[in-house]
């Protein structure tokens, strides 16, 4: 199922460069960033011990993050 996503110019440019750097197509190198990063995400929960956090909005997240209104 495809997904659309929007980068910024600077992400598409960069993702780009790789793409053609690696000759890899930037539909794997997405799909390997987000693969590394969610496993990233996931070494580092179980380090803070595991326990689930408290379910927050994508505003919220965005708000904390410094990337939203």
């Amino acid at each position: 199922m495809p997904h659309l996503l929007r980068f910024s110019r600077d992400i598409e440019t960069r993702l780009e460069q790789a793409s053609q750097h690696t000759g890899i197509t930037k539909a794997e190198l997405i799909e390997r960033l987000v693969q590394d990063g969610l496993s990233d995400l996931e070494t580092q929960l179980l380090l803070e011990g595991g326990a689930p956090r408290v379910e927050r909005s994508i505003d919220q997240l965005l708000r904390e993050s410094g990337l939203g209104a």
